[in-house]
């Protein structure tokens, strides 16, 4: 299925980033599909489990599947950051915060975020999330800066 045109000419993997994060969390499947590379190769890993999804088509499935149920009520925390000229890798914390009959619950995720430079701005070409331990991750402040280069 081909994707329409992006909407937005993202200047850096922070934009694209903050605008996956955005559209995750309204639910916005035609946001959140501008931002992806346009190469069939493109990956992402849900935390939930279900394999790798390679292809737009794979992935675009998986987010309406999941946007069903409305957007995720997610937050990157902890982002460490290594950019190139073209290329750009982060990883993160996502927390997920919801409210269920027991009360507010939150769990965490970590996250990989690969994104490359095309002519059409930074995409991203892969996601990668697996479930963290269920108690808050330790704050980053003894690891170092967040940004390397």
């Amino acid at each position: 299925m081909p994707r329409p045109p992006a909407a937005a000419l993202h200047a850096s993997p922070d934009d694209v980033e903050a605008a996956f994060y955005e559209a995750l969390q309204r639910g916005d499947l035609e946001a959140l599909m501008a931002l992806w590379a346009d190469d069939d190769e493109v990956v992402c890993v849900h935390p939930g489990g279900g394999g790798r999804l390679v292809g737009p088509v794979a992935i675009r499935a998986s987010f309406e599947a999941i946007f069903a149920n409305g957007g995720i009520p997610v937050v990157p925390e902890q982002v460490h950051r290594l950019h190139q000229l073209s290329a750009a890798l982060h990883h993160l914390v996502e927390r997920i915060e919801v409210v269920t009959p027991e009360g507010r619950q939150v769990g965490w995720v970590v996250a990989t975020n690969v994104f490359v430079k095309t002519a059409q701005g930074w995409r991203i070409a892969a996601h990668h999330a697996s479930p963290a331990e269920p108690q808050e991750p330790a704050r980053a402040s003894a690891e170092g800066p967040a940004t390397l280069h």
